[in-house]
């Protein structure tokens, strides 16, 4: 039989990568989900299957990082090989408004399912490899290139809170010799990009400004530097750090730092438009500390595990275009039919997170 993997954030954009590529293996896998009143596994529509069918490779269990008795119940009935954190409440700009809950999810939900990870090991008997799911946003303003020695010096309440779970792994992992691996992985983004982070923003608002479904886009700090990378490369880092004889940590990156304005940039000219005309700033996203540069090395991942980026920079924001310009299209086609399709995610009022 082949393995089985347990993944929280199973229904983000890295959870719906990490289910195919998993898939791919042959593993078969397991997510958590939070119970909502609207469907929320767009992402992952296209993997599952009904559960009663013959063969069925990716089964879902209500739960929740704030749930520690839900987190053990899921962990015994699934018995997994292998568990990826990438739950997380992740918008930074966000976190600023909901500290409190943010902390409780990233920081405190990776204590509560470590602990249970330790309690399930202990009275099982088999080993169970981790994977915890870092940030860039834990270097926060320590001067890049940012590597595993770089200090952390997070600036706002998600990037803290990521510091504080990586700091609990490394602690399970010496005190209860549990196989715990944390990947810093900078920022990755892609078509199932959340519509709120800023990139997606950017790649949405240019295909329906394309097509005059809207005409203006409001950003925050345009001078922001960012090392971005495609997710679909970084998933793959999760699984083979796992794959290792021993433990470690390991930063996932490209070496290269954009800002937010060479970001703009690109995507509104691939698009064939003046950047300018659209675009305008407003002062309530940008963060109270700022986070300006951060740029990974990722040799050490390079060395260890044999891995490289596929996708470069000006690849990923033309992916990330050519499909929102397709749903424009799709979304001007059906408002001509007389139906008017809301923006996901209020995409384009809210925060420029990055």
């Amino acid at each position: 039989m082949g393995k089985r993997a347990l993944i929280t954030g199973v229904t983000g954009q890295d959870g719906s990568y990490l289910t195919e590529f998993l898939h791919a293996k042959g593993y078969e896998v397991h997510g958590i989900i939070r119970r909502a009143s609207l469907f929320n596994t767009e992402r992952i529509d296209h993997l599952y299957r009904d559960p009663h069918l013959a063969g069925v490779k990716l089964r879902l269990h209500y739960g929740d990082l704030t749930d520690g008795t839900a987190l053990r119940r899921v962990l015994e009935a699934v018995d997994p090989d292998e568990v990826y954190n990438l739950g997380a409440q992740s918008h930074v700009r966000v976190s600023f408004d909901i500290p409190e809950y943010t902390a409780d999810v990233v920081a405190v939900g990776t204590l509560r399912l470590l602990d249970a990870l330790r309690d399930h090991v202990t009275q099982s008997g088999r080993p169970v490899r981790y994977y915890q799911a870092g940030s860039s946003e834990m270097f926060g303003a320590a001067p890049p290139p940012q590597n595993e020695r770089t200090v952390f010096y997070p600036r706002s309440p998600y990037g803290a809170s990521k510091v504080a779970a990586h700091w609990f792994a490394v602690n399970y992992r010496e005190a209860y010799g549990l196989f715990v691996c944390n990947g810093i992985l900078f920022n990755h983004e892609s078509p199932r990009r959340g519509e709120t982070f800023v990139t997606r923003k950017i790649t949405r608002a240019v295909g329906r400004i394309s097509l005059g479904l809207q005409d203006k886009l409001y950003l925050g700090n345009l001078d922001a530097k960012r090392d971005w990378g495609f997710a679909g490369d970084y998933v793959e880092t999760m699984w083979l750090m796992l794959q290792e004889e021993h433990p470690d940590d390991y930063v996932i990156a490209t070496g290269e730092a954009h800002s937010v304005r060479e970001f703009v940039e690109r995507a509104f000219a691939e698009a064939g438009l003046d950047w300018r005309r659209h675009v305008e700033i407003d002062s309530s996203y940008f963060r109270p500390t700022e986070v300006d540069s951060l740029c990974g090395d990722a040799s050490k991942a390079q060395r260890v595990l044999g891995w490289q980026p596929r996708v470069g920079f000006a690849e990923l924001v033309r992916m990330m275009l050519k499909h929102d310009l397709d749903l424009a299209r799709r979304e001007r086609t059906l408002n001509g039919a007389g139906f008017e399709v809301p923006v996901g995610g209020a995409a384009l009022a809210a925060g420029s997170g990055t």
